[in-house]
């Protein structure tokens, strides 16, 4: 057993130099990076894409890199939205991690780049303990998932800057309760700003985008409490990601 803990503090530890190496290009060149997690299907391809549109209307330079296990039907459907998209096959493994990021951005990532929106394979476990050199880390939980996810989830919640909800134009029909959802998310991570979205009707649709833009302004992201927890993947978004593991 303290074999493989060792061995997964290697690989963090190897994986945070990465990030800190590719925050500071990133901000060098003025490219805000915004990780997006979330389950498979709840949506973040469809809010993705209307939010890289309005981005394009509002002459903003952004890119999308997704990445999947398998097929590029994603980067197909973002690329409708007239940007520069790309897609990664992970090759069964379940998360990005900033080396790999890193690479494929190299030689392909246009130099205006204001914000790059990286689509993270569809999971809630392991892309959560993952730093990609990130200004603005997103969770994005469907209407259908239920009020639950935050409290089954809690690494990936407790360490999101902004929390968005998704599919909204539903809600009545599968009876989601907002006010449990929202005391759930505040239960791992006190005063993070929850967003409601329907990307079929357009509700919340350019807060992300509103967001992100702020964070690639210098505004300061939410810091969430779990962050700040020596028993916990540690992040600090403004300068540095560091995992402390017992």
């Amino acid at each position: 057993m303290c074999r493989v803990v060792d061995l997964q503090q290697a690989v963090l530890a190897k994986n945070d130099a990465s990030a800190h190496t590719l925050r500071a290009e990133m901000t060098a060149r003025g490219t805000a990076v915004v990780n997006i997690l979330s389950s498979p299907g709840s949506g973040k391809t469809a809010l993705l894409e209307r939010e890289l549109l309005l981005a394009r209307e509002r002459s903003v330079p952004v890119a999308a890199l997704t990445a999947d296990l398998a097929t590029e039907n994603d980067a197909a459907r973002l690329a409708r939205s007239g940007v520069p998209v790309k897609q990664v096959l992970t090759d069964g493994l379940c998360h990005l991690e900033a080396a790999m990021l890193g690479g494929h951005l190299d030689g392909w990532l246009p130099g205006d780049t204001r914000l790059l929106f990286v689509e993270n394979v569809g999971n809630l476990v392991c892309p959560a303990s993952y730093d990609l050199g990130e200004t603005l880390r997103v969770v994005l939980a469907s209407v259908t998932e239920g009020e639950d996810k935050p409290l089954k989830y809690p690494t990936a919640f407790g360490l999101a800057h902004l929390v968005v909800v998704t599919k909204t134009d539903i809600a009545a029909a599968v009876e989601f309760d907002e006010a449990a959802f929202r005391a759930h998310v505040d239960q791992v991570n006190p005063g993070v700003e929850v967003v409601l979205t329907s990307a079929r009707r357009g509700q919340g649709v350019g807060a992300l985008l509103d967001r992100a833009l702020a964070a690639a302004d210098g505004a300061p992201p939410h810091e969430p409490v779990m962050a700040r927890r020596a028993d916990a993947p540690h992040h600090t978004h403004a300068g540095t990601m560091t995992h402390t593991h017992p």
